[in-house]
């Protein structure tokens, strides 16, 4: 629930499955600060990852748990097959859906990705790809998870492309090169009151 950074008061919804619908279980938290990497540039996806601070600890309960993240920097195997859930355009017209949707998409190595015909050695060794052959991320689902075998390993990036062009693989930004930078935010934050 994030679109812009001028001032505004952002809020994240949590526990939602529908946008239109009534869900016992969701609920929308203030964000008390966005946090985005240091080496972050609007101009391309280099170290394109941004952490919110919420007003408030989030209720855990079985709708909204908290998503383990890779700590240790490997890269994910070429064809292991991941989840990627998110609110993004699904079709060419640039309508959004008001129920979450979930896409299994396989891991592809990196040196595939890198090829002048997709993304020209733009990818460098803090990002990954994934196959985007019918099924894709699109605008919108910037900031969700890549999630295999149950552990988010990559964050969807904010490139422009066209979404399902299977010469332009779907670009994350991987999680475990940041781990240091991570921890030190949630530090800070837990100086402040509490780590949310």
């Amino acid at each position: 629930c994030l679109s812009s950074r001028d001032g505004k008061i952002f809020h994240v919804l949590l526990g939602a499955h529908s946008l239109k619908e009534p869900e016992p279980h969701k609920r929308l938290y203030r964000v008390r600060a966005q946090i985005p990497h240091p080496g972050s540039n609007i101009h391309n996806n280099k170290d394109d990852l941004l952490l919110l601070q919420l007003e408030e600890k989030a209720e855990l309960n079985a709708h909204v748990q908290v998503l383990p993240f890779q700590r240790e920097d490997r890269d994910v195997a070429a064809d292991t097959v991941c989840q990627v859930a998110g609110w993004g355009t699904i079709d060419h017209s640039g309508r959004r859906p008001d129920k979450l949707y979930q896409v299994e998409r396989p891991v592809i190595s990196r040196d595939i990705c890198n090829h002048r015909t997709r993304h020209d050695h733009t990818i460098t060794d803090k990002m990954m790809c994934t196959d985007s052959r019918r099924k894709d991320t699109c605008k919108g689902d910037s900031g969700g998870p890549l999630v295999c075998s149950g552990v988010a390993e990559g964050v969807v990036t904010a490139g422009s492309r066209v979404c399902g062009n299977y010469k332009k693989p779907a670009i994350y930004t991987r999680i475990a090169p940041y781990v240091a930078w991570i921890d030190s935010v949630m530090a800070s934050a837990a100086g402040e009151g509490d780590a949310r």
